[in-house]
């Protein structure tokens, strides 16, 4: 990640906070001059703030509590007024786009130390790394999922299962919700998602990433040509920019991350020996937190033991839910 990255970032969010405020006094502005009452009850509490504070420095408990018990019977008339007008208690507050850090992009800590709001952190991904991978998370997510794009029919000799293909869509995109609602818990096994191409498994992929932004989760969408040869040139010092220093840590780390086409890649013995090591240590949750991984393959779970080590094919085996997508090419149907 690089400092200019950084700081344009910063500027950004500058901006979105600067006009979460101003937008704050224009509604403000607007709503006083309809009910002066408000304008009032906001300058006592102001002038109650000031003599709160002169209090405290003289430690008068009696007046504190007196000022305490003017400043609650205000807010609850404020709150009164508001509700009669049919407006939200939050009406007069700034509205950030992020709740978490208020558009500062950073939040404190238990230990108070400051750290990278989820927000920022998933944007610098984006930027960095992400680029196009999750660009239409607008248009791929559950509530513009169409199961009729599937075939209703069970076709037993020809996938070899005794369901159809839009009723075998229909659980999988339960399972993924309900990967979803659980993802804090540590027992939640991660997802292979297995079959040919044109079958939904990116845009499955798409719907949870959608859904764990939503819950300020950070996501890291890869292929896995780009994510092994990345990491090994890292390792090999063939790449001396900023942000590449920091694509390991990422990748192990990230909340989620989202490894493409797996089995499209050159298989060595180098990124055989790194594949392991970004499965088995999102496994361990080293950071005593979730951190979960999507594999996409066109490779069945025999083809995994078979084209890579044991170990593993075996880790994919206990600790993945795996889904098998079959069908009919679904791209061709979404031009029609």
């Amino acid at each position: 990640m690089s400092n200019e990255i950084l700081n344009n970032l910063l500027k950004e969010y500058e901006q979105k906070r600067l006009k979460a405020e101003l937008d704050l006094e224009d509604r403000k502005n607007s709503l006083y001059s309809s009910i002066p009452r408000l304008k009032e009850i906001e300058d006592e509490l102001n002038n109650f703030a000031i003599c709160t504070a002169k209090n405290l420095l003289k430690n008068n408990d009696n007046s504190l509590e007196n000022l305490q018990e003017k400043i609650e019977l205000l807010k609850k008339e404020r709150n009164e007024i508001l509700r009669n007008n049919k407006l939200s208690y939050n009406y007069l507050k700034p509205i950030y786009e992020c709740k978490i850090c208020n558009d500062t992009g950073y939040v404190l800590q238990d230990n108070y130390k400051t750290e990278l709001c989820s927000c920022l952190k998933q944007k610098l991904l984006d930027i960095s790394y992400n680029k196009s991978n999750i660009s239409n998370l607008d248009k791929e997510n559950f509530s513009t999922f169409n199961e009729n794009l599937f075939s209703d029919d069970v076709d037993l000799s020809k996938y070899k299962l005794n369901i159809s293909p839009r009723k075998n869509m229909a659980e999988i995109k339960q399972k993924c919700i309900e990967f979803v609602n659980n993802f804090e818990d540590l027992d939640q096994k991660n997802l292979l998602f297995t079959g040919n191409t044109g079958l939904g498994k990116t845009f499955m992929s798409n719907c949870i990433a959608n859904e764990l932004l939503k819950k300020g989760k950070t996501v890291l969408y890869q292929t896995a040509p780009v994510l092994l040869e990345t990491i090994i040139d890292t390792k090999m010092n063939k790449q001396k920019l900023n942000k590449v220093d920091d694509f390991y840590k990422n990748v192990l780390e990230v909340d989620l991350l989202i490894i493409d086409d797996l089995g499209t890649e050159c298989i060595n013995s180098m990124k055989l020996s790194e594949l392991f090591t970004i499965i088995n240590t999102r496994l361990l949750n080293l950071n005593s937190k979730p951190t979960k991984t999507i594999i996409s393959t066109n490779l069945s779970l025999t083809n995994i033991f078979s084209n890579y080590e044991e170990r593993i094919g075996s880790r994919i085996a206990g600790f993945y839910d795996i889904y098998y997508f079959f069908g009919d090419d679904i791209r061709f149907k979404n031009k029609r």
